[in-house]
């Protein structure tokens, strides 16, 4: 059986764009749907955390949301991995973050880095990468989570996240996959997704982890 790590921010955790809603059911979130797809072929470990960014700190956080620092360690916890599913990068635009999904798409690089690097470090074949660029986030209702992203600038640069993460993914030579072409975000607070749009992302990743794994 292939192994697959999940790797993300709330989107992939399953958060409710309700605000105070409770977190996804275990068969909503996208990791769930996507090992579904598989048919028993893989498992997916899903590790997503509210709030990761890619290579950026948040020193408002409790938890460690450093994506770039937090990545080695998960390697190491999770190996042998024959594929890794990165999407991140909503947080990145935050103001105090990155701002554009130019700097988000750099960041995607830099996990690839640190993924080939932490293999090449164990002279052991490295896993099969997909980055994966979020659904663009939009005008939402709850307008404390709108003041959080600056909504307007966060608004005009997400709708570039598919251009540059394949920018990315094709320097890097990984694979890509667009979520906002299977996906839309929530108007409930502008940034997180309803259910049926989280498992949308795990159903249409299905195709090309079959390719990639050759399922």
């Amino acid at each position: 059986m292939k192994t697959i790590l999940a790797y993300g921010d709330s989107l992939t955790y399953g958060a409710n764009p309700i605000p105070g809603g409770p977190r996804h059911a275990y068969e909503d979130r996208w990791p769930t749907a996507l090992e579904q797809g598989l048919g028993g072929a893989a498992r997916v470990i899903a590790e997503g955390l509210g709030g990761r960014t890619t290579v950026h700190d948040d020193w408002f956080a409790s938890a460690d949301r450093n994506g770039a620092r937090v990545l080695p360690t998960l390697l190491e916890s999770h190996s042998p991995l024959d594929l890794i599913v990165i999407m991140l990068g909503t947080n990145d635009i935050k103001p105090f973050h990155g701002r554009t999904a130019n700097e988000a798409g750099r960041g995607m690089a830099r996990l690839v880095q640190i993924i080939r690097g932490h293999y090449a470090g164990r002279m052991q074949a490295e896993p099969q990468i997909i980055l994966v660029s979020p659904p663009p986030i939009i005008l939402g209702d709850w307008a404390d989570m709108m003041d959080h992203f600056g909504p307007h600038e966060a608004i005009a640069t997400s709708v570039n996240f598919a251009a540059e993460y394949k920018k990315r993914a094709d320097e890097q030579k990984v694979h890509f996959f667009d979520a906002g072409m299977v996906a839309k975000t929530s108007k409930a607070d502008g940034i997180h997704l309803d259910p049926a749009n989280t498992r949308a992302i795990g159903a249409g990743l299905v195709p090309l982890v079959k390719q990639v794994l050759g399922l």
